[in-house]
This record gives structure tokens, sequence and C-alpha cells, in this order.
């Protein structure tokens, strides 16, 4: 069946341009909450890179367009809030301020409204510019990333941004449970640090400072993309149990133990790539997935979706990659991203 979504009902406001924001209320809107863009009178900045780039973070938004900076849209904003249940802001801190966009500013207008404020550094740390790569680059991600005698690289999306708009996203939620008002802050900064978890961890109780493997698992071995006879495979071999059955079908023999293996790492990383040089990435994968083993063969993104087709949706005249969120009973209702003030004149 159609369902109106587990979070119908709930109203948050946006005000935030290109990625992190809007994404994080497009989740929203997959879910059912009514979303509303507050756009300057230029409009969110990714309506200036392609109709598709912006469909694919607004699907299913409402758009009002008001000029923050003038009085009457101070009027407009806090008439919106009035009936808010949530504010999610992604501007740089001085303008979350000047534009009076925090809990302290809009409580008066209502003592229950979430505010998130969605920065780089964090509100107190000004307004250093923090996008996506450089924030990578800041918090360790590019360092850790690449081969190990080569230079830091980048992943070949917005790893950052999407991250922080999940987090986001939940932290809006989870002030909205408790039922009460207030303050959430997020930052892009904060939130890759947490993700590098386990190698925080092992630096900040062992001194064990992370290296770069080439994409390699720090702890897990073999756990890394191998090349075959014809193309790459992602093989991720977390116990004794996936070893077993792979070195048996590898014919492979010897390194019985996660902590051999680790102490061995070189060795066993040249007997794996000279078993897998034997067969194709794709063979590989049909011959491991039936014993139960992790790997894949490395795909590209049109080669993914088309092997996915239940991850695409339409929205508006576009195809989108819909929500990744699948609830018993109800099939997401995706509309169309906005045109510009379609909901509400300029003030």
């Amino acid at each position: 069946m159609t369902g109106a979504g587990p979070l119908a009902g709930l109203r948050v406001l946006e005000v935030g341009h290109i990625l992190a924001g809007p994404y994080a209320t497009m989740l929203l809107a997959d879910l059912g909450a009514q979303v509303t863009k507050v756009e300057p009178p230029g409009g969110d900045l990714s309506r200036q890179v392609s109709d598709a780039y912006f469909a694919s973070l607004n699907r299913g938004k409402r758009s009002i367009c008001v000029d923050l900076a003038a009085p009457a849209g101070q009027d407009r904003l806090h008439e919106l809030v009035r009936d808010a249940d949530a504010l999610l802001v992604n501007l740089k801190p001085s303008a979350v301020e000047r534009f009076g966009l925090t809990y302290e500013a809009l409580k008066p207008f209502n003592e229950r409204l979430v505010c998130v404020a969605l920065t780089g550094w964090g509100m107190e740390a000004g307004d250093t510019p923090a996008f996506d790569y450089v924030v990578q680059a800041a918090t360790g991600v590019a360092a850790l990333t690449g081969e190990p005698d080569g230079p830091p690289m980048l992943p070949g999306y917005s790893s950052a941004d999407n991250s922080a708009g999940l987090a986001a996203a939940l932290g809006l939620l989870a002030q909205v449970v408790s039922g009460r008002g207030g303050q959430v802050e997020v930052s892009l900064r904060d939130v890759m640090l947490s993700q590098l978890n386990y190698h925080a961890a092992a630096w900040l109780n062992d001194g064990a400072a992370p290296r770069r493997l080439g994409g390699a698992h720090a702890y897990y071995v073999p756990a890394q993309l191998f090349p075959t006879a014809e193309g790459h495979l992602a093989l991720f071999i977390t116990h004794d149990g996936f070893w077993r059955a792979f070195a048996a079908e590898a014919g492979i023999e010897g390194y019985a133990t996660m902590a051999e293996r680790a102490a061995r790492r070189d060795e066993v990383i040249a007997a794996v790539t000279k078993a897998l040089a034997g067969d194709s990435a794709a063979a590989w994968e049909a011959r491991l997935s039936p014993l139960g083993v992790p790997a894949g063969a490395v795909r590209t993104l049109p080669e993914a979706l088309a092997e996915a087709p239940d991850a695409v949706i339409e929205a508006g005249g576009h195809r989108l990659v819909g929500s990744p969120f699948r609830i018993a009973g109800q099939v997401p209702s995706y509309g169309p991203p906005p045109r510009l003030g379609e909901h509400g004149d300029l003030l």
C-alpha cells in the first residue's frame, strides 16, 4: 500500500544551499515530513548546477522565496516558525546568527521549535570555509586514502556532506522525539572524526597512528581490492571461517588465524593476489558468494544501477535514486522538486 509516511505531520523548514542540509531534509521529506525550503531571491545555489542535481537533493519539498536580510523577510520567517516543528540551517555561523536562525532568536515565536545548525566546524569556530573536500583533508580522511607510497586521495563522492546530512537528520528527529524545543549543532568536522572511530581509538589509547594502506582494512587481512584476470575484486575476510572457505576455493594453504594473517600481511596479500589472477572478478564473485564469502566484483555506477532497478524512482520528470529507508507497508510517494518561490512570494 502507499502510506503517508512515518513522519507525516512533521513540519520542517530548511535554510541552506547545495548538499548537506538539503540532503538531510530530503530524507525527512521522503519519510513523509512536509519540508519547506526558505530560499533567498537567487535561490539555492544548487539550482545553478543543473536541474537534475537540484532534483537529487530537493524532491518532494515546497519552496518559499524570502529575503531574510529584509525586515519583511524576518516577519515572514517568524510567521513560518510559529507553525513549524523544526528548522534546519546549513549556512556559515555568522549568517546563522545574522539572520536570527538560532533557537534563542526564535524561541519567542515558538518555544517548542527544534533548531539544527549544520556547519563546517561548529558555531563557535568562525566562518573558515568548510567545503566537503576541505573537511576530508583536515580530519585525516584524505591522509588515509590512496596507495601507501602515493599521494593522499579523496573518494569520488561527497562523503562529508552526505554523512553530515544523515547526522543532522538524526539529531533533528532525536530532539523532536524528546518533546522539547532547543538547539542542535552538527558539524562536518565532528561527523567525519566520529566516522574514524576505530582509527581514532587506536591512536588515542595505544598511540598507533593509522597508515595509508591503499584501501585495505587496518585490522582484517585480506580485506581490500585485488586485481584479477579481468577486473578487480573486493574481498572482505573478517574471521577465520571466511578464510577457510576462501582459501579452500582459491587453493591457498596456511595463515589459519586472524592474528597470523595480520602479522604476515604482505605474504597473505601476495598469495591472494596470485590466486585471484587465475580467474576474472565476475567469476570469483560467482564462485565465492555461494560459499558465504564476502566478495564482489567492482562495478561502475551505471552497472550498479542497472542491477538495482528497485532503487531508481521518478520525481518530477527526473530519474533519481530513491530513499534508502524501506518501511513495511509503505510505498514512498516522491514529489517533484519545487520551482523557486512556488509556494510563496518573494518578501
